[in-house]
């Protein structure tokens, strides 16, 4: 009962983390006309954060399994 407690925290807090990824104030630092390797500066950071997203949430949901 105590790991599905810290997993339940540990999703809020992810949750909390990828609401503060993809909103207004973040966003707007990454909104320049700034290029890497040819892609919009805030393409890379929203596909690069949405990929940390997934790996951390993989990562929470099949540890101890």
């Amino acid at each position: 009962m105590f790991r599905s407690i810290v997993k339940n925290q540990r999703l809020v807090a992810l949750f909390l983390l990828g609401v503060l990824l993809f909103n207004y104030p973040l966003l707007a630092l990454f909104s320049r006309v700034t290029q890497v390797f040819g892609i919009p500066l805030l393409y890379v950071y929203i596909f690069g954060a949405w990929a940390l997203f997934i790996g951390l949430l993989a990562f929470i949901v099949e540890r101890n399994r």
